[in-house]
């Protein structure tokens, strides 16, 4: 019986396992250069505003390399549910072959286990070798991203870490299930691509973010932890956005009053303490340059006494997020939760294949 899967399975696996290869030869190429150019850049870079520009500048060079390693990562077990599990039985329903290995004293149970436990084995191994070798290559993208794209953000975390390995899993049962409930290959595909992109979309939304409890932070709202600051005309009132612990997933970022619910700022403060400084004057021209005045330099941000005004209304900003070193634990939490929902799947299989299906 495993021979026969294995023969029955061998070119789909040859053509993933295939690119997969010539995957890896690209990057264990090209990833020690890249490597080696963050390491020399941020040795002569000198000045930690020259480092931070020369990351920027890192990552932009090779941002069109890192997007599609994160969207090839992203999409592999949707294509392992689409192309491996869906067709997996229902092909077999559909040609009535599995009639065959029935009459042959093999049973039910033992048919599905083979398939499910080989072919299973090697999406997870498919997911695992591709996750694997992609942040190997990208971790110098990923460091130098780090402050604004850290990888606990819900677009890299799923093509970080272990989840990967789950997701191929659960994409690979889902495949399989519709399969046996419909027993039709192209209304399989189907089905599991529409339900593996609701449930890709539902995980990061409402569900990661509970696997464990966030952390709240209350803090005084400063010129070094402010990120934004908006007036809204048509409320007449003024938001504020504080940056949360570097490398953190933010989850909520609001103002609360000297009370602890949620508040604004007045715009008052637009007209009085917070009014932007008036503009720097234009620098004199530079010799030869036919008495053209310089450029001025733009405001900068709000005054320190606009700081003082808001501390002393008492205004506060509530930031709720998952820290960095968060990033394990959930990758452990939802991984375990792909794997409950995998094996709850296979136990359906199970259960149709013995009870359902002639």
């Amino acid at each position: 019986m495993i021979w026969l899967t294995f023969r029955q399975f061998r070119v789909q696996a040859a053509v993933v396992f295939g690119a997969l290869a010539v995957l890896g030869v690209l990057l264990a190429v090209s990833g020690p250069g890249l490597a080696d150019a963050y390491d020399r850049g941020l040795a002569s870079c000198g000045s930690e505003d020259a480092c931070a520009t020369f990351a920027r500048t890192f990552f932009r060079d090779h941002q069109m390399e890192y997007g599609a390693l994160i969207a090839l990562v992203t999409a592999l077990p949707a294509l392992i549910g689409l192309f491996w599990g869906a067709p997996l039985i229902a092909r077999e329903l559909e040609t009535g072959t599995y009639r065959l290995a029935w009459s042959q004293s093999i049973t039910r149970t033992r048919w599905l286990a083979v398939k499910l436990g080989l072919v299973g084995l090697a999406a997870m191994a498919a997911a695992g070798i591709a996750v694997r070798a992609a942040n190997w290559w990208a971790g110098p993208l990923d460091e130098a991203i780090a402050d604004r794209f850290p990888r606990m953000e819900p677009v890299a975390f799923g093509a970080h870490g272990i989840v990967p390995i789950g997701y191929a899993a659960f994409a690979f049962a889902l495949g399989v299930t519709a399969g046996v409930l419909t027993r039709r290959t192209l209304t399989a595909m189907a089905i599991t691509l529409a339900v593996f992109v609701a449930v890709q979309v539902a995980m990061p939304l409402w569900v990661r973010a509970h696997l464990i409890p966030p952390e709240t932070a209350t803090v005084t709202i400063t010129s070094k932890n402010l990120s934004q600051m908006m007036m809204d005309q048509g409320a007449k009132e003024m938001t504020v956005q504080t940056g949360a612990a570097p490398g953190a997933w933010t989850l909520g970022n609001h103002t609360v009053d000297a009370s602890g619910r949620k508040a604004a700022l007045p715009a008052a403060l637009l007209a009085g303490a917070c009014a932007p400084a008036a503009p720097e004057p234009p620098p004199p021209p530079k010799p030869g340059a036919e008495g053209k005045p310089g450029v001025p330099e733009p405001p900068g941000g709000p005054p320190e006494k606009c700081f003082t005004e808001i501390a002393r209304l008492g205004y506060k900003q509530q930031v709720v997020y998952h820290p960095a070193s968060r990033f394990w634990p959930l990758q452990w939490a939802e991984t375990g939760l792909f794997a409950v929902l995998t094996l709850g799947l296979c136990g359906l299989c199970f259960h149709w294949t013995r009870r359902r299906l002639s």
